[in-house]
């Protein structure tokens, strides 16, 4: 797990290893053990690769970065991990392919050399990388099929430049810090998330997940995406037509046995975040299963507040006790809150609202001081069908859109135009029209797996696994998340809706946990990751939205109406969307993100 960046350019453009080594050190806590660059330069083709690692896997200086292998003309730069990587050297050793170290990225482009696209396939792994061929001009970008690894862009005539942050790319200079009114839409209404390509700055854009680019050594670029998600049970094989519940509990827990497994892969130790649900701790309980000694688990709790309980340790220590894990408590002050939220507005890429994401950057704190690697249970209630609004999509009439937005949009175009400043209102319901051409895409024909495979290919990247990422990356920790297992993901969508949606959400999941965790946490009240002081805006709280929102930087920018802020600041609770989110505090977050990084 790293941070890269580049530079790609053409013709008489003159390529910036400033800009790149400045990309880079602004990505050091993301690989905080080592640093490199390299150039490279073709006929037609010149390009400047820079690295951040953080060592994991090989932890010589032989799978140091960027990776340049000279035999075969290759420069590589590569964030993720490829759990299979052990199983591909073999098959690239019987080819007669040499080795000079014993990591992954060696693997991954010596794989490339091999095979072209079709390495990608033959991936099981997290990844963004980019590979430049010195004999051929030619640059490759991938992305993996998830998109947990997060891949940003930013071009201009004769230059592409590309990093793991957004706010590396501010760092390299150049960007301006205009407001895409489409993503702004988005953020607004579609619960915070705004799908790849866009972001909220104009001119940055992510490189979307399952995406290959193949860039020539004119600069001309062809874009496919190299995996997609079908539902239904003649989606892939195996044939499961036949398959009874207790089948498809035993397949499902087989698979996730094996993706936990595959998560093992480590030249260091390997940890869990127990969160005390049933996720977490399904994953804890297979690698005590897999004879992982001296297994390190993590919890974090807060000062209770308001009638809100801070903290699930009842649970977390259940299974802890009953894995016999060397658990470790993590007890936050609500005195900490407000400057640690400060610090994780710091860490995001882009804005996230979500209050946990303050609970994952002080977990993710104190965790590093123990470890690098943690698996993590995240994806598995936008995988399973966990959610409260799954259930109505089982039966909705006609395409479910309106289902879905009724449940999921945080309000319709004319809050918009109450709330967001004439000029950077976008035109239209980008929003809607959004999530009504991804429901029409084939492969999903209900209403409940449209909601599925939007939530898990675009709700689930563009928000939780990027909180998880930015927020761990922020301390040098690298989270590994089994529920987004490729064969386990794809097995999911073939899952008949009425198993997921069984025992309140999850059942088909919660059937093969019986086999492993305690009923009791299993059987409990869903829970989530509280964090109490800031799920009702007051004091310190209330004192920070005030000061953002009254600023001079954003009467400047004037994203939002002064009357429609005004109101929100007098009335700081009572504007809640229909997912219970603080409309006063989505407001605030992406002022105060902007001016926390200068765009």
């Amino acid at each position: 797990m790293c941070g890269i960046a580049g530079e790609l350019t053409w013709g008489d453009v003159t390529p910036d290893p400033a800009a790149v080594d400045a990309m880079a050190a602004s990505m050091r806590r993301r690989g905080p053990d080592a640093g490199g660059s390299w150039q490279i330069d073709t006929d037609r083709l010149s390009a400047v690769l820079g690295h951040r690692r953080l060592k994991v896997i090989d932890l010589s200086d032989h799978s140091a970065q960027p990776l340049v292998d000279a035999e075969l003309g290759l420069v590589a730069v590569f964030n993720g991990c490829i759990y299979n990587y052990r199983d591909l050297r073999e098959e690239l050793g019987a080819m007669g392919y040499r080795f000079f170290s014993s990591g992954d990225t060696e693997v991954l482009t010596k794989g490339w050399h091999a095979w072209g696209p079709e390495l990608l396939p033959r991936l099981a792994g997290m990844f963004a990388f980019c590979i430049v061929e010195r004999d051929t001009g030619r640059a490759v970008i991938a992305r993996d099929r998830l998109g947990i690894k997060p891949l940003y862009v930013n071009e201009r005539p004769g230059r592409l430049r590309f990093a793991s942050t957004l706010p590396a790319l501010l760092a390299g200079g150049g960007v301006s810090g205009d407001i895409d009114p489409v993503a702004l839409h988005h953020y607004m209404t579609f619960h915070s998330v705004v799908p790849a390509p866009r972001t909220l700055l104009a001119e940055v854009r992510r490189v979307p997940p399952a995406s290959l680019w193949m860039i020539d050594e004119d600069g001309h670029r062809e874009e496919t995406t190299w995996w997609s998600l079908e539902f239904g049970s003649g989606a892939a094989s195996p044939d499961t037509s036949g398959w009874t519940d207790r089948d498809w509990r035993d397949a499902v827990l087989d698979a996730l046995r094996r993706a936990v497994r595959r998560r093992r892969v480590a030249d260091v130790p390997v940890g869990v975040l127990l969160s005390g649900g049933v996720d977490s701790s399904l994953v804890t309980g297979l690698l005590a299963e897999a004879g992982q000694s001296d297994l390190q688990t993590f919890s974090i709790g807060f000062e209770d507040h308001g009638g809100i309980e801070g903290d699930e340790f009842t649970y977390s220590d259940l299974v802890a006790a009953e894995f016999g894990t060397d658990h470790h408590q993590i007890r936050i002050p609500t005195p900490d809150i407000v400057p640690a939220l400060h610090d994780a507005v710091q860490a995001m890429s882009e804005p996230m609202v979500s209050h946990d994401v303050v609970a994952f950057y002080l977990l993710s704190r104190e965790v590093a001081k123990h470890l690098k690697v943690v698996q993590s249970g995240q994806g598995a209630d936008e995988v399973f069908a966990g959610y409260r609004w799954y259930p109505p999509m089982q039966h909705a009439a006609g395409t479910g859109v309106e289902e879905y937005r009724g449940a999921f949009f945080d309000r319709d175009n004319r809050d918009m135009a109450g709330i967001v400043a004439p000029e950077h209102l976008a035109e239209g319901d980008p929003s809607l029209e959004f999530v009504t051409r991804h429901f029409a895409y084939p492969g999903a024909n209900r209403p409940l797996d449209r909601a599925l495979r939007i939530d898990t290919q675009v709700m689930l990247v563009d928000d939780p696994v990027k909180r998880v990422d930015n927020m761990t990356m922020a301390w040098g920790l690298e989270a590994r998340v089994p529920f987004l297992d490729h064969d386990l993901v794809e097995l999911a969508a073939r899952c008949p809706g009425h198993l997921k949606l069984a025992q309140g959400g999850k059942g088909v999941l919660k059937e093969a946990a019986r086999l492993v965790v305690p009923s009791e946490v299993i059987d409990r009240p869903k829970g989530y990751f509280p964090v109490p002081a800031l799920t009702h805006i007051e004091g310190p709280l209330l004192e920070l939205c005030t000061e953002v929102l009254g600023s001079p930087e954003a009467r400047a920018r004037g994203l939002f109406r002064e009357e429609a802020v005004r109101d929100l600041l007098a009335h700081p609770n009572e504007e809640l969307t229909p997912l219970r989110g603080n409309k006063l505090w989505q407001v605030t977050l992406v002022e105060l993100w902007l001016q926390t990084h200068g765009a």
